[in-house]
């Protein structure tokens, strides 16, 4: 006779409270008076944070892609404020360390578009309607991200002029000094020529490119071992935009894949407004100097 053997109820117990001591070994499963993983995530918020507007199933991955990409963009804020603070006090390991997990983090932002592109042109218009004029546009972390790269234009800050507290987040990053400022006025502490429209610009307005500035990155990606650690910043900011352009390509791939060419729900022109977004070079001298070396 084959299978499991006649076990009797008080055998069953005995094997139920063995299995039952051995877990209790190895983890804690009483959380009555105990900070449990939940508690510490916050998870009934975050986890009841999807309420669908629409009668459409696919809505929840609408919700839940922009809600995590919207997670991920506050950590990389976190990570490249803490950056641009030790550059400015010339603590380029650590820096090196947040840049690096900047562009890991974006690269989960691009593979994200892969779960999105699974919504197919009917789905996607079965919810649209349910977004009115909701648009990822607006996203203000976004916004900072970009003011912080050095995209600046004092337009985008108008989006948030609805709400003051958001308003003076997006405010600061505009009035702030960018990466590629801080990366540049760290070169000029040491002793590299950035003139001085560089180092003591407007931050409010867009980074124009400077054959001064690209013949410092030239001097130190010349003499690498001489200037190792600012050559490693260059290339660090090349992973960064690297990866930032990768997630604008996926973007603007699809929305094409699921709206075609209509407008956005915003009111940009969708495809040929990203498009335009694919032109803009955070930091042009990195680039340009390659053609010289």
């Amino acid at each position: 006779m084959t299978g499991c053997p006649f076990q009797s109820e008080s055998g069953q117990a005995e094997v139920d409270s063995t299995a039952t001591a051995q877990v209790q070994g190895v983890a804690l499963l009483d959380f009555s008076q105990r900070m449990s993983y939940g508690d510490y995530l916050h998870l009934d918020e975050i986890l009841n944070a999807q309420h669908p507007r629409s009668p459409d199933h696919n809505e929840m991955l609408f919700i839940v892609q922009h809600q995590t990409s919207e997670l991920w963009m506050k950590l990389m804020l976190h990570e490249l404020q803490a950056a641009m603070s030790c550059m400015a006090q010339d603590d380029l390991p650590s820096a090196f360390k947040m840049l690096a997990r900047v562009s890991q983090i974006m690269a989960q932002l691009v593979h994200a578009w892969d779960v999105l592109a699974t919504m197919t042109p009917p789905e996607y218009s079965a919810i649209r309607p349910f977004l009115a004029q909701s648009s990822g546009f607006q996203s203000y972390q976004y916004r900072c991200i970009e003011f912080a790269l050095g995209n600046k234009n004092a337009a985008q800050l108008k989006p948030h002029a609805h709400r003051p507290d958001l308003l003076a987040s997006v405010t600061a990053a505009w009035q702030a000094p960018s990466l590629y400022d801080q990366a540049l006025r760290l070169l000029a502490r040491r002793g590299l020529n950035i003139p001085a429209t560089h180092t003591q610009r407007n931050w409010q307005l867009p980074y124009q490119a400077s054959e001064a500035v690209e013949q410092a990155w030239l001097h130190v990606y010349r003499n690498t071992k001489a200037h190792w650690d600012l050559y490693q910043l260059g290339e660090e900011l090349t992973d960064l935009e690297d990866a930032f352009r990768l997630w604008r390509f996926r973007h603007l791939t699809t929305v094409e894949r699921v709206i075609g060419f209509k407008k956005g729900t915003g009111g940009t022109g969708g495809v040929s407004y990203l498009r335009k977004m694919l032109d803009v070079v955070l930091f042009p001298e990195i680039w340009t100097l390659r053609t010289h070396l």
